[in-house]
């Protein structure tokens, strides 16, 4: 059975970006708050739970509660509605979860023990930098004039923020958070080719692995575990504001690509930074304004880019869950009730055509 897409619709899809874009804008500005509202709060569990088991607490929470919920999913009956992860994918997967689930929440974590929390905040937006800079120059994911200005310029905004140091110190803390940025850099690069699957199964598995070497870590190292209150709550927090953070990214990745979506997810830090003034007697110095604005400046960049061209799709077999749209466009060799979106293996004819795209997951072509 093939798939029928009306003339109209068609040319719909060409002038404009198609509702899987729109739907991945929105999905990366959800993650970037959930993600962008846990770190002040972070650290207000800094005082009873040390950073170590604080990093692990907050994956296991994250790992738990999607565990949780893929269990729900499958008491209930309900058929997985995403294509699950095949055995190409755990070497992909396993990287992330070194770097963005193992090294950069125990970096994060040491950093803000020694940054005020809304400094901490903007420096986040790092993150966008560096997965940026990785998907153009290691993954070759085009990025234009507009995205690198919008870098440059949250570049500027985070060297004048780490440049506020002790007197006679190294900003440790500032140079920490850096690092958990480039680990959760390499981690979003890293997640963009196994994007096709199951986003909660992907995000499980992230935080129920690190979370249980983070935390193995730090009873190895001594610390216990805290109160039944504190260790509620940071599982809590670990659940939305890592593992829902998490689920929404990975939808945001297969629709607009690795640079586009940490463009957008740059905008936590500003969530963070503002309830962190709000949290903690915090007066800011002058250069945290002017890096703010910077940072605004660099994500008004990345997220008002338009990119159009005439491109060339080549033959692609792959699965993931997906509407009948200009690109899906292909036969069922099963019965099809016709509900969407539905998920199952899939081929893509080769095709040339032109409309404004994203590097999702079938736009990621050379230039």
């Amino acid at each position: 059975m093939r798939a029928h897409y009306p003339a109209h619709a068609y040319h719909a899809v060409m002038t404009s970006p198609d509702r899987g874009q729109r739907r991945g804008i929105v999905q990366a500005l959800a993650a970037a708050a959930l993600f962008g509202l846990s770190t002040p709060l972070a650290k207000t569990l800094l005082g009873t739970v040390p950073p170590v088991l604080l990093a692990g607490l907050l994956y296991a929470g994250s790992g738990i509660g999607l565990s949780l919920w893929l269990l729900l999913r499958r008491l209930r009956g309900q058929a997985p509605p995403e294509a699950p992860l095949a055995r190409k994918d755990v070497r992909w997967l396993g990287g992330a979860v070194l770097f963005g689930g193992v090294l950069g929440p125990l970096l994060l974590m040491t950093g803000l023990a020694h940054t005020q929390a809304s400094a901490a905040s903007l420096l986040l937006n790092l993150e966008s930098v560096l997965t940026a800079v990785l998907a153009w120059v290691v993954f070759r994911e085009n990025v234009d004039r507009r995205v690198l200005l919008g870098m440059l310029a949250i570049v500027v905004g985070s060297v004048l923020l780490s440049w506020q140091r002790p007197v006679g110190g190294v900003p440790w803390g500032a140079l920490a958070i850096a690092g958990a940025c480039l680990c959760w850099a390499i981690d979003n690069n890293l997640t963009r080719p196994v994007s096709g699957g199951d986003p909660v199964q992907i995000a499980a598995i992230k935080g129920g692995v690190a979370g249980l070497i983070n935390v193995v870590v730090a009873l190895a190292m001594g610390y216990r575990f805290p109160g039944a209150w504190p260790l509620l709550a940071t599982g809590l927090l670990g659940f939305v504001g890592y593992g829902l953070s998490l689920v929404l990214f990975v939808l945001a990745l297969r629709a607009l690509g690795t640079a586009r979506t940490g463009a957008y997810f740059s905008t936590a830090p500003f969530v963070g930074a503002a309830l962190s003034l709000l949290l903690f007697p915090e007066h800011p110095a002058l250069t945290f304004w002017l890096a703010g604005g910077l940072m605004g400046v660099g994500v008004c960049l990345h997220v008002s880019e338009r990119h159009e061209h005439q491109h060339r799709h080549k033959a692609m077999a792959h699965d993931h869950r997906h509407y009948h749209d200009a690109h899906h466009e292909h036969t069922h060799d099963f019965p099809w009730d016709g509900k969407e979106p539905h998920t199952h293996p899939h081929t893509h004819e080769p095709m040339v055509h032109s409309h404004p795209h994203y590097p999702d997951l079938h736009h990621r072509h050379d230039h």
